[in-house]
Formats: C-alpha cells, structure tokens, sequence
C-alpha cells in the first residue's frame, strides 16, 4: 500500500477594494492574477481584513467609479514573511505595502482564486 500525502500551504488571507476596471481585468484571468499597476502606481495594496476593505470601497471606488468591490484571495505564507504590516490610519487600518514590480510574483504565490 502506498500513502500519498496531500500538502496545503500555510496562506495568509488578503482583502482587496477594487473598482469595474481593475475586477474586469481579474475574471478575465480566471480569478487567478491581478493586473500590473499603471503608471504612477508604485505599490499593491492589500489589506488584512475585510472591514477596512469595505471601507474604502465605500470611500473610494464608489465615489470614484458608482461601485466598489471587496475581493478575499489566499497568498503563500512563506512569500508574505518578506513584508511588513503597515498601519495606516486607525488600528484596523491595515494593509501590506508590495512594490509594483513584484505583483508577478505575488500571482504566482495566490492559491486558489481571487474570490
């Protein structure tokens, strides 16, 4: 008899704010891979728990766009150990600051989707 172990990585839990441009460019990769920052855009920003997340969709995207969207998506532990925390305002405002040109890696560091 053979025993096949099955291993889930450790992930660390993400809540993105985004408005219809940016999550039209998500489902159109599958709900696997954000887009590349634009121009101007040096960080991505993901924070730590959805509350926050609310509330600058609220804030931002719907005053900005009509709408606002709040994604969840999981990322490998082990990739997020080389960034901090950042508190950005009240205690639960936080968030992860990840240069623009590593959000490549940061996609291929998802598991499962961007939901």
């Amino acid at each position: 008899m053979r025993i096949i172990e099955v291993f889930t990585p450790r992930t660390v839990t993400m809540y993105r704010p985004t408005g219809p441009t940016e999550l039209a460019l998500v489902r159109d990769s599958g709900f696997r891979r954000w887009p590349p920052r634009l121009p101007g855009q040096s960080i991505f920003y993901p924070v730590t728990n959805e509350e926050y997340a609310k509330e600058i969709a609220k804030q931002w995207n719907v005053k900005e766009n009509g709408v606002g969207y709040v994604t969840r998506f999981r990322v490998k532990q082990k990739f997020m150990k080389r960034y901090q925390v950042q508190q950005v305002g009240a205690a639960y405002h936080t968030e992860w600051w990840i240069p623009a040109e590593e959000v490549e890696e940061l996609n291929d560091n998802i598991v499962g989707f961007i939901e």
